[in-house]
């Protein structure tokens, strides 16, 4: 018997004594009149040999009653090993039942609660065979008060378990998917009853209380397998803008495991006196090749393609340029290293991963998704 339980009983017993403690206190006052204190009386003589005698009897007719009660107690037993049998033969078949998933965390539980529910139900049986009805209430009481002490004194365990259920079902993420947990990031090993490992990518363990995650906002960077990469690279303002993403983005696209399509893209990401912030982006395939190596590699080759082409990064130090005036009249556009005016300057809007968005939704069109949707763009 559980030791939460034998304390709840103890309590129990310790309340209902102290209850019924003066009622006993209070008769035997009354029976202690002033007669009954004065008068005295002799001592009556015990007969040890009648009370031996009837002690015998009451053992018999005990031993008696065990003998005739043997085969009901014998019934109730086997009762109680053929549920437990056909409740073992029922967990391993689910599929008869239609209650198999294949969820193997979610199959275990339901196995569980099918096997403890045929097993209560022959234990009820047994008892009620044997006519102590008063047994099965008093075990459905004790029942429920173990649960109550359990609900408060482990709380933090059972919502935890709750949200294994829960995360189980919803299935957020998959084993070894790479998953940022609010501030935690690793590959998924496994979700047990209580946490959810990780494994860090320093090759650290790290384990998450399950309610945690269930409330944490997860970021699932394996489930879509394209992935997109970028870096900054500055230049002098000096330089051309134009010259120097063309020559970039040809090395971008030279590296193996650069995807094609979507192929590299750039922008301008700041533009002050000290300096030209260029910003390029590239995809690769998770499943394919690895996004920091891709992208360490794509920074080498448009390091080195800059250096060769006499590309200059930002100057440390002030440079003066000593020049004449300009004669009137000179052309001062012919000489300015970015042209002003581009016809083929593309400023369209960016549809890279307008693909896998439709995809994402025909997935999500089966009543889960909440939102409208919104008109398909042009």
């Amino acid at each position: 018997m559980p030791i939460v339980l034998l304390r709840s009983i103890a309590i129990l017993c310790a309340m209902a004594c102290l209850f019924a403690a003066p009622a006993g206190w209070a008769k035997e006052l009354q029976d202690a009149t002033p007669a009954a204190v004065a008068t005295t009386e002799a001592p009556e003589v015990v007969d040890v040999g009648r009370q031996f005698d009837t002690t015998l009897d009451r053992v018999r007719a005990k031993l008696v009653e065990l003998v005739a009660f043997s085969p009901l107690l014998l019934v109730a037993i086997l009762i109680v090993l053929a549920t437990s049998w056909i409740s073992g033969f029922v967990a391993r078949r689910l599929h008869w039942l239609r209650l198999r998933t294949h969820n193997p965390y979610m199959d275990g539980l339901i196995r569980m609660i099918v096997r403890s529910l045929i097993v209560v139900l022959g234990v009820v049986l047994a008892l009620d065979l044997l006519g102590a009805t008063a047994a099965v209430g008093a075990v459905l009481g004790s029942a429920g008060v173990v649960g109550l002490v359990i609900g408060f004194a482990f709380r933090d365990i059972a919502e935890n378990y709750i949200a294994s259920v829960l995360l189980s079902l919803r299935k957020p993420f998959n084993p070894r998917d790479h998953v940022r947990i609010d501030a935690h990031e690793g590959r998924v090993v496994a979700l047990t009853s209580r946490a959810t490992l990780l494994m860090t990518m320093d090759g650290n363990e790290l384990r998450l209380p399950n309610a945690l995650v269930f409330k944490a906002v997860i970021l699932n960077f394996t489930t879509n397998p394209r992935r997109r990469f970028e870096f900054r690279i500055s230049i002098d303002a000096s330089q051309s803008i134009r010259v120097s993403h063309a020559l970039a983005l040809s090395q971008i696209a030279s590296v193996e495991g650069v995807l094609a399509d979507p192929g590299p893209s750039w922008s301008v990401a700041e533009f002050t006196p000290n300096g030209i912030v260029l910003q390029f982006f590239g995809w690769v395939d998770q499943r394919a090749s690895d996004m920091g190596k891709v992208r360490t590699e794509a920074i080498r080759r448009v390091k080195a393609e800059f250096t060769r082409a006499g590309i200059e990064q930002p100057r440390t130090v002030q440079h003066v340029r000593v020049t004449r005036d300009q004669p009137a009249g000179a052309d001062i556009g012919a000489t300015a290293p970015e042209p002003v005016h581009v016809a083929d300057a593309d400023t369209s809007v960016n549809r890279d991963i307008d693909e896998q968005l439709a995809q994402a939704q025909e997935q999500m069109d089966d009543g889960r998704n909440l939102l409208k949707p919104g008109p398909t763009p042009p």
